[in-house]
């Protein structure tokens, strides 16, 4: 009876074992796999898009905002309903104060309601709020390497908006959170905060593999 189980089962003594079938998975692997999860992986093989879009946007810059145009407001009252006929410096200065500080206050913070990154082919370039400007464009031949940065804080930079520090290099600080730190040839950095920036990075190198496949020798 037995050697009839035998024949007609010959293959179970020598059955692979689950963790040698194709789509198994063992414990090591998978550990491996779990280990790696907090890695930016670089697939040089992996399709990227002709043009990567990204953006990051702060809407706590709209309350200020409104003090800039109420400062604005303000002025502009002051000019139309005042009589001009005693004090004219002082309300002068009062109507070009207030009208000054409201101009400034709201370019700048519309200008850093939000920030768009642009990639394509050759070049990067950051355009901040509804009218772009600021903007900066950096040729791709210019960039080293990327790195993905998981938090940038104005505190790092001092506040919030186009920044500049001599020891750290240059930065577009429109919110708190990931961002993107470009280092280029000339030993300058330039770090840019945008949502999902892990792919920009794998964009960014993707291109630099592209055009300078020894930039890794660098």
């Amino acid at each position: 009876m037995r050697d009839d189980l035998h024949a007609q089962n010959p293959e179970s003594p020598e059955r692979p074992g689950a963790a040698d079938s194709p789509g198994s998975t063992g414990g090591p692997e998978r550990a491996a796999g779990s280990a790696d999860a907090g890695h930016i992986a670089d697939s040089p093989l992996a399709p990227h898009p002709d043009e990567w879009h990204g953006r990051a946007t702060n809407r706590l810059q709209w309350a200020l905002a409104l003090v800039g145009a109420a400062c604005l407001a303000l002025g502009i009252e002051l000019a139309v309903d005042s009589a001009w006929t005693s004090g004219t410096l002082a309300l002068v200065m009062a109507v070009v104060g207030c009208i000054a500080a409201g101009v400034l206050v709201l370019f700048g913070t519309l200008a850093f309601v939000h920030v768009d990154l642009k990639l394509d082919k050759d070049s990067l370039e950051v355009r901040c709020g509804h009218i772009g400007l600021p903007r900066r464009r950096i040729p791709l031949a210019h960039v080293a390497g990327a790195d993905f940065e998981p938090l940038v804080t104005p505190r790092h930079w001092g506040g919030w908006g186009y920044r500049w520090r001599p020891e750290k290099g240059t930065a577009v600080v429109v919110r708190r959170g990931e961002g993107v730190v470009l280092r280029l040839w000339d030993g300058h950095t330039f770090t840019i905060t945008v949502d999902d920036a892990e792919s920009a990075v794998r964009v960014i190198r993707a291109r630099l593999r592209q055009g300078r496949p020894g930039a890794a020798q660098h």
